[in-house]
């Protein structure tokens, strides 16, 4: 059972483990954000002080309102109002929760947004990864995002826990990188060992970030090897379904076969529409598996740009390479000039 926290012990305890809203910062682009997330947790700087954010204070102020509104406007009833549960596994993991709709178990998540930055899409971009945290710390299986905008307006927006989004974040901060039963732990040290080779790392934190991404870029291969998996799956469905409907007589095989060598690029054209087939095939599964894989590639791109940003930034390609790097970083800045 997840135990769980009042309010008052959050602020002092917020430190010792990674919660909802640092999910967010940890899965989004802003890097300043990450690096202050960082030293925070290590104590090295004071959580930064948001008083003066009017945003944020426009939030904490209509939190109560918002959850008022959301209880008088569907008849259901919140419960676990700002209470921190902690994972029962993973203890340094928690969530600090608006509130729970006591009928169905889903998260509560009360939110404050600007109306010319608001949309349905955005508003879901921006909180899933911590709606995903939350629902994956106290097992729910559902979430409400109560919204109320600037300009009056106030929206319900429900999404469902998503085991491979919450299997990445997850990933993300504590998995290690090779699965034992299905990869070769030998392949991955040799390809750390190729991407490590390509930087000159100076510091602890340097070999982190580099570790990283080929951590990173290990799991991005194992993405196209699911992917291929997930067509092979479907061709294998087609071709058994095809063998009991018994599609093609065995004549209309002879006469396929005699006119193959007629014309060279049938074969061709078949496997195409074999592959669209496929796709079409997965793109309309119940469980959304290729739409979900196309996701988790997405984020991985992205913390790999973020890595790449930083080394570069850094300039820790080895020295034989860094000369070349400058004169093509940025294009803009070079026109008419030729680098050695």
């Amino acid at each position: 059972m997840a135990e769980a926290q009042p309010k008052s012990r959050i602020s002092s305890e917020r430190r010792y483990f990674i919660g909802g809203s640092d999910a967010r910062t940890i899965l989004g682009d802003d890097e300043a954000a990450l690096l202050r997330l960082w030293r925070e947790k290590r104590g090295e700087v004071e959580p930064e002080d948001l008083s003066g954010n009017l945003v944020v204070q426009l939030g904490i102020a209509t939190e109560d309102l918002n959850r008022r509104w959301y209880e008088s406007n569907t008849g259901q009833v919140l419960t676990d109002i700002q209470r921190q549960i902690r994972h029962p596994a993973l203890r340094w993991t928690a969530a600090t929760l608006d509130g729970r709709v006591e009928a169905s178990g889903a998260v509560f998540e009360a939110k404050f947004m600007l109306p010319w930055a608001f949309s349905e899409e955005a508003a879901v971009e921006k909180y899933t990864p911590q709606l995903q945290h939350n629902m994956w710390v106290v097992a729910a299986r559902s979430a409400v995002l109560s919204v109320i905008t600037g300009g009056g307006k106030w929206v319900e927006i429900t999404t469902h826990a998503d085991p491979l989004y919450q299997h990445l974040i997850v990933t993300g901060l504590t998995a290690a990188t090779v699965i034992g039963s299905l990869e070769d732990a030998e392949d991955y040290k040799a390809f750390e060992a190729a991407i490590t080779a390509d930087y000159d790392a100076q510091s602890a934190v340097e070999r982190e970030l580099i570790l990283r991404l080929a951590s990173i870029l290990w799991r991005l291969r194992r993405a196209t090897t699911m992917e291929t998996g997930l067509f092979e799956i479907q061709a294998d469905h087609l071709h058994n379904y095809r063998e009991n409907r018994q599609l093609l007589s065995d004549s209309r095989r002879v006469i396929h076969t005699l006119l193959r060598g007629a014309n060279s690029d049938r074969d061709v054209k078949a496997e195409t529409v074999e592959f669209a087939r496929c796709f079409l095939r997965l793109a309309n599964l119940p469980n959304f598996a290729l739409d979900r894989l196309s996701r988790y590639e997405a984020t991985l791109w992205r913390q790999a740009g973020r890595i790449l940003f930083a080394l570069d930034a850094l300039d820790r390609r080895k020295p034989q390479e860094r000369r070349r790097r400058s004169c093509v970083s940025r294009p803009q800045d070079h026109v008419g000039f030729e680098c050695e």
